[in-house]
């Protein structure tokens, strides 16, 4: 018998994807509070025992029952009531739970994807950079640009795992076969092409291929004015989509909600100024200037806004600008951005990592979690809630969160390390933490206070002390009651965590 699906509320459980959908949405949640939810609906109303629930999502690992309690809480919030007012959980004191909602069970016809294979099955996708092939060099932005917001596009399609573009990108200047990049990529089809954008005409040559079989599913020229080209985009992404309708998991589902048009003009200075966002602290401070210039020639333009609050972020928490000043910046034009547009995920998830920032974590959670439902590609808003977790006092489940962004960006820039060191220590997992944050990739983050402070955990303390005073020569002024008087953490046991490995590593207290 096929695996079958759970429908509930606005709610379907897929028992084979493991994945749950909310108005056909994917919806982000830990692999915990998933097996909690389908060990209750597979019980079809009977009630389920603690014991059982703890062995589905604590397999052969010894936990507290007050595990179970917080996880159930979580799962209930998450899934609201049903229509009828009531919850959808019913509670049975000292003995277990029930799923409390109508059910409505259906049996899976179409192919079943292995959550634990997402990335070498199918449906996997990378849109590699475009070649263009037009004579004026300057103008190859352009090219990227239209990459980026294919990849953007495509990854919201509900069931379609769809690789970051930062990875994508990573294979801008390299020689390789298709087949070469998607095994690296970790992609079963790849979108390739080519742009040639002359006199007002714009032409789009796009492939698709299986790139495990090499085997073109599905190639076509685009061509029109250079002032439709965002109609083209749309028609692109309609194509692809039904060229894998056989084997996404929902059918060829797209959102009809119409793309704001922009102009070509303020279009070229976007695309110019996000390239740049946290690329250098001159980088940084230049796409400011191109992303000012496009909100000028569009005073509407949502996206300009979004990446310009990244920057402002960026300039506080990476280049050691003032924090204050770029932080009230960053989170005025984070709330521009939902002002203009409430669905693009990127306001939501630029929205989610300001009240990250504040220490609002509800807000937070609200916010990241809305940006997920749109985009469940979004790998930069996976790591951003990862380092929720941290705060939220859910460390494996911020493991989860970060492992399966760099699944979805397996080249990516150095701040994915450093969420994932951060994660890895919160959840004890010292030798990992190490691993991750001596990646060269890394750099001269803060991170390094934490891989001194996950050497002294492990007793490498010599080492330790060596990593602090580099962290200190660089940072003269930390002292760590200050840093955990800052700190967000909703439990002081998990402060008190990070600051016992800071001063086993020596840094001053």
């Amino acid at each position: 018998m096929a695996p079958q699906r759970f429908a509930f509320g606005p709610f379907v459980l897929d028992a084979g994807s493991s994945a749950l959908f909310e108005n056909g949405l994917p919806v982000a949640m830990g692999s915990k509070l998933f097996a909690l939810l389908q060990a209750l609906v597979e019980a079809r109303g009977q009630v389920v025992p603690k014991a059982v629930l703890m062995d589905a999502a604590w397999p052969d690992t010894n936990v507290e029952e007050s595990n179970l309690t917080v996880q159930i809480a979580t799962l209930r919030r998450r899934l609201r009531v049903s229509p009828d007012g009531e919850e959808w959980i019913a509670t049975f004191p000292r003995v277990g739970y029930r799923f409390a909602g109508p059910l409505t069970i259906q049996e899976r016809e179409a192919p079943i994807i292995d959550a634990g294979r997402a990335l070498e099955a199918d449906p996997s996708l990378a849109v590699l950079p475009f070649s263009y092939m037009s004579l004026d060099p300057e103008q190859a932005h352009f090219a990227d640009g239209l990459v980026e917001d294919l990849i953007a596009d495509l990854s919201k399609v509900p069931g379609l795992l769809v690789i970051a573009s930062h990875s994508s990108f990573a294979f801008k200047s390299r020689s390789a076969d298709t087949q070469s990049i998607a095994k690296e990529l970790g992609a079963r089809h790849v979108v390739e092409g080519s742009v040639r954008r002359v006199a007002g005409q714009v032409r789009i040559g796009v492939r698709l291929t299986e790139a495990t079989m090499n085997r073109c599913l599905w190639a076509e020229h685009f061509d029109g004015d250079l002032a439709d080209v965002f109609g083209l985009q749309d028609l692109v992404v309609r194509k692809v989509v039904a060229a894998l309708s056989d084997v996404l998991p929902l059918g060829p589902v797209l959102d009809d909600t119409p793309r704001r048009r922009t102009t070509i003009e303020a279009y070229d200075f976007l695309v110019r100024g996000r390239v740049l966002v946290m690329h250098s602290p001159a980088g940084n401070d230049l796409a400011r200037t191109f992303l000012a210039k496009a909100i000028e020639l569009d005073p509407d333009l949502a996206e300009a806004y979004a990446w310009l609050a990244v920057s402002y972020y960026s300039a506080a928490i990476q280049y050691g600008e003032d924090f204050d000043a770029n932080q009230a910046l960053g989170l005025a034009c984070a709330q521009k951005t939902m002002s203009l547009d409430m669905n693009d995920p990127m306001a939501h998830s630029v929205l989610g990592y300001a009240r990250l920032c504040e220490g609002k974590l509800d807000e937070a959670e609200a916010a990241l979690q809305t940006a997920l439902r749109i985009n469940p590609n979004h790998a930069d808003t996976m790591v951003n809630m990862a380092g929720l977790r941290v705060l939220q006092g859910q460390p494996h489940d911020a493991v989860e969160l970060a492992e399966n962004a760099l699944r979805l960006n397996p080249f990516p820039p150095g701040w994915y390390y450093w969420d994932l060191g951060f994660a890895y220590y919160a959840a004890g997992h010292y030798a990992e933490a190490v691993g991750v944050l001596c990646k060269e990739e890394v750099g001269r983050l803060p991170a390094k206070r934490i891989l001194a402070a996950s050497l002294a955990q492990l007793g490498r303390l010599k080492e330790a002390h060596e990593e602090a005073s580099r962290f200190l020569e660089i940072n003269p002024g930390f002292l760590g009651s200050r840093w955990a008087a800052m700190q967000h953490f909703r439990r002081d046991e998990d402060r008190q965590h990070f600051l016992d490995g800071y001063i086993k590593a020596g840094l001053p207290l």
